[in-house]
């Protein structure tokens, strides 16, 4: 397989922090403390406010009621190196993604939406998560990436706990479309190195509209703002790999409907103007776009421009620069 050589422009390491020894599971994994954390996962998975729907259903005996339509099992689309995730995860070796199946939003524009709104894939066993997580660091990847992992935290985290007992070493990134409840968080804290939640919106309308949520950007809020107090922001090393901390997503929508401004405000001034952040200019309509105008039309350059022009404005500097070269 051809690998694809470091990106030779990189974000300037965060001088204000130092590389870390290790991933930070390894040390609960010592401590005894990543077992009683999956004790609790699965506790909590019992009356489910794992994901900030707070469906509390049963989970480990039905799925009815839950809209991640997800049991005891986490159901995987598939996993393998990707080349395509950000600068500081992809570097030359890839990031190591695991797909997980089903989500708990419910976003009209999906790109994914036979993963997200179908559910194909196949049920897995948090054994089978562990070798996959394995075998990607045998692989030579950077880093483990979940992605979609708010529904099945309990699981990852029982995954984690069995990958680390077997020499698992990399860091941990949380891939999420941003919906992620305290309880989890507080569950995961320490065990993530790397946090890279969307921030979708910047008013609750227009998230209601399109994904199915109602108060999307105050619970987003709250989650980044502790996901940034648990890992500070990105640490990357000399090789311009992303070590641990905060990055952040936002993808630029058609007709302003994201609320970039707001959102990129609330980073600058709430979270960190170091915040390493991708502004994202990949929007194409797909799944039921059509049917919700403007969505129903690519991003022109000047609506993605102003999405730059005002990351400037508020003083964010760290961006990922696969969109802007």
């Amino acid at each position: 397989m051809m690998m694809r050589q470091v990106p030779e422009e990189r974000a300037p390491l965060d001088q204000g922090s130092s590389i870390p020894p290790e991933p930070a599971y390894r040390s609960l994994l010592r401590s005894g403390e990543l077992a009683d954390r999956v004790r609790q996962a699965y506790r909590h998975l019992e009356d489910c406010d794992l994901c900030a729907r707070y469906c509390h259903v049963n989970r480990r005996q039905t799925v009815r009621g839950a809209v991640c339509r997800t049991g005891e099992r986490a159901v995987v689309h598939s996993f393998g190196p990707h080349h395509g995730e950000e600068d500081p995860l992809r570097g030359w070796r890839g990031s190591g993604t695991i797909f997980f199946s089903w989500c708990n939003l419910r976003c009209v524009f999906c790109q994914n939406w036979d993963i997200s709104w179908k559910g194909r894939g196949e049920e897995v066993t948090p054994a089978e998560i562990a070798q996959m997580m394995l075998q990607l660091q045998e692989h030579g990847c950077h880093n483990i990436n979940f992605v979609s992992p708010s529904h099945v935290v309990a699981q990852i985290l029982e995954a984690v706990y069995l990958a680390a007992q077997a020499g698992l070493q990399i860091p941990l990134v949380y891939n999420t479309g941003g919906y992620d409840s305290l309880e989890a968080l507080a569950l995961l804290d320490g065990v993530i190195d790397i946090y890279m939640p969307d921030m979708k919106y910047g008013e609750a309308s227009v998230a209601r509209r399109y994904s199915a949520v109602r108060d999307y950007p105050a619970v987003n809020r709250r989650a980044v703002k502790e996901m940034h107090r648990q890992v500070g922001d990105l640490v990357i090393d000399a090789q311009g790999i992303a070590r641990r901390g905060l990055l952040i997503r936002h993808l630029v929508l058609p007709g302003g409907l994201a609320g970039t401004e707001e959102v990129l405000r609330f980073i600058a001034e709430e979270i960190s103007p170091n915040t390493y952040v991708n502004i994202m200019a990949q929007y194409y309509p797909c799944f039921r776009a059509s049917r919700y105008p403007p969505l129903d039309r690519p991003l022109t350059r000047s609506e993605y421009q102003e999405a730059l022009r005002l990351a400037e404005k508020y003083g964010l500097r760290r961006l990922d620069h696969r969109w802007i070269r």
